[in-house]
């Protein structure tokens, strides 16, 4: 018998589409969520929702472009109960440290009803190779708000792994993975990082929260722009600056370093392109 697919959602994403390629890798069934897909999926259009999840096993649940758009965590709510109604065995939720929105939307899913894994993720280090920090960072700059705040950011590759555990090895359910990096790092440390794997300059450069929106406005528009700077507003005030031991008890092994990261993603020719 052919096993039921596991359904990505965010497929083409950061953390997405890493899930979706390692589960292809160990050669079991998955149904990519995406509006481009074979079987399309939108937030915005739960009137197909029905038919992406019918025959899954189980759901990977990332929102896009953040849990903390106005109406994510209702949407995310009335997705669920389709996926209870189609019989969806496992729930895995990817959400925000440190972020009440994102409390909001493990709450829908630890009252679903369901076998679930919470997966709370720090800061993602490959927004600076994949994400809106890569132009600055080819610029040699990082201009962030926060001040000297500690964030131990993640790799997304450890988001990935821990993950397709829950999705696929039993001792998961109900758990709830806080993960971080191994390092409490600045944004100037993170820069100085960045330097030593690229070999060339990059300079953090202490900007305010009303100049970070004026950034992202101008670059992503008026949506993104709040949310991301309600997001940095909230979580860059140190609540943050403590390490977690989720990638550890996830997958008995410890996270990978932010160093690790950026002298892979040097090596991987990333920012090779830069001035």
């Amino acid at each position: 018998m052919t096993a039921k697919p596991i359904l990505v959602l965010g497929a083409t994403g950061k953390t997405g589409a890493r899930i979706a390629a390692r589960l292809d890798a160990m050669g079991l069934p998955v149904r990519r969520g995406s509006r481009n897909a074979t079987i399309p999926f939108d937030w915005s259009a739960p009137e197909g929702w029905g038919a992406v999840l019918d025959g899954v096993s189980a759901v990977y649940i990332s929102y896009f472009p953040d849990i903390a758009v106005p109406g994510a965590v209702e949407t995310v709510e009335a997705f669920v109960a389709q996926a209870r109604a189609a019989g969806v065995g496992k729930l895995v939720l990817l959400t925000g440290r440190g972020e009440h929105h994102a409390q909001r939307a493990e709450m829908v899913i630890r009252q679903a009803g369901l076998p679930f894994t919470i997966v709370r993720a720090a800061w993602f280090a490959q927004n600076f190779s994949e994400g809106a920090l890569l132009a600055p960072v080819m610029k040699g700059a990082l201009p962030m708000p926060g001040g000297n705040v500690q964030e131990p950011i993640v790799d997304v590759d450890d988001i990935a792994d821990v993950a397709v555990a829950a999705l696929t090895e039993e001792g998961h359910d109900g758990r709830l993975y806080e993960v971080t990096g191994p390092d409490l790092m600045t944004f100037a440390e993170m820069a100085e990082a960045l330097s030593a794997a690229t070999g060339r300059q990059i300079a953090h450069v202490p900007i305010s929260f009303e100049a970070f929106h004026a950034a992202l406005f101008a670059s992503h528009g008026d949506m993104i722009a709040d949310v991301f700077t309600a997001i940095a507003r909230e979580t860059l005030d140190g609540r943050n600056a403590q390490l977690s031991d989720g990638v550890q008890r996830a997958l008995g092994r410890p996270p990978r370093a932010f160093t690790s990261y950026a002298k892979a993603a040097a090596q991987a020719g990333v920012w090779a392109d830069a001035a």
